[in-house]
């Protein structure tokens, strides 16, 4: 069986071993892989491997060998599943891998705008608290989340995560979902109410044709002033001139993103001058503990696929 990973550097970073996937089968392996590039590296593959490669209608209908796609995420906006669906090819992801880091990253975006631990560590380092007039001073206003409420858009293992993480900190949880929940950390609403309710805004939805941009202009103007947004979900769930519009004129406090909606991002994007904004380069799936769960799972996924099951189809 031949099998072909085109972008595999993100994840195993030089460091991991795909020596349980060469065991199934014969292994091509590209650290990255340019779109001009992909149909001759992918013409014979049977099993292909990707995490951020597009591989749309035209490109699919190309690889006439092509049987199973694996997928190095959770996410699988990348692949035109509709297509692969008609040709009978399963795309296979791997989910909840990182639920524990993308909650700590979540938190953690959270705690360094309500505390600013990075500007004033930074601000020590560079002499600043020497030959201050009075023993400490703020760079910006320190807020204390014990009594402020979280609004969750997306309610699964992730946002879960963040929901019990946030609990324990004093934080009121609620959470939008389509479907209905009982779990007693979070309170079910709708989006309104939670528009409405919320000192902090933290997205985990996928991004998909209704939540495409959803937090726009409109949704702003209906949550409360000063709000805080959070985004470890997708950079395309939010109108990112919006939130710049936003934070620009004080509507929004702050907001911190480990994700935009183009990666990496051109220069000109207009959250990267932004004030009062917090971007990381989406690391939350990242740490090597999830990154060897998530290799493990996509041997698990082909192991399935060879002996006649589907493990973890996405459609």
């Amino acid at each position: 069986m031949k099998i072909v990973v085109l972008d595999g550097y993100t994840t195993d970073v030089g460091k991991l071993s795909w020596s349980d996937l060469e065991a199934l089968g014969e292994l091509s392996y590209y650290e990255r892989t340019a779109p001009d590039q992909v149909l001759e590296r992918a013409k014979d593959a049977e099993i292909l491997i990707v995490n951020k490669v597009v591989l749309t209608r035209d490109t699919l209908s190309r690889l006439n060998k092509l049987k199973y796609i694996g997928l190095l995420s959770t996410g699988f906006n990348v692949v035109d599943t509709d297509y692969a669906k008609s040709r009978g090819i399963p795309v296979c992801n791997v989910p909840d891998y990182s639920t524990k880091s993308v909650a700590q990253l979540s938190v953690a975006l959270l705690l360094e705008i309500a505390m600013g631990v990075g500007a004033h560590g930074k601000s020590v380092r560079d002499g600043q608290w020497c030959g201050q007039k009075d023993f400490c001073y703020q760079l910006q206003n320190v807020v204390e989340l014990d009594g402020k409420t979280l609004g969750l858009i997306g309610y699964g293992a992730i946002a879960k995560e963040v929901a019990l993480i946030c609990s324990a900190l004093g934080m009121k949880v609620v959470a939008y979902r389509r479907t209905h929940f009982t779990d007693g950390v979070a309170k079910r609403v709708d989006l309104e109410e939670l528009y409405r309710l919320s000192d902090v805004v933290s997205m985990h939805c996928p991004l998909n044709g209704q939540s495409s941009k959803m937090i726009d202009g409109e949704a702003i103007s209906r949550m409360k002033d000063g709000v805080i947004i959070i985004n470890t979900a997708r950079g395309g769930v939010v109108d990112e001139d919006a939130i710049r519009l936003a934070l620009d004129s004080g509507k929004i406090g702050a907001y911190g993103a480990d994700v935009l909606s183009c990666e990496p991002p051109s220069r000109d994007n207009p959250l990267l001058s932004a004030p009062r904004c917090y971007v990381t380069p989406h690391i939350g799936w990242a740490s090597e503990e999830a990154r060897k769960r998530l290799m493990s799972a996509v041997v698990d996924n082909v192991k399935a696929f060879l002996s006649g099951r589907i493990k973890n189809c996405v459609y």
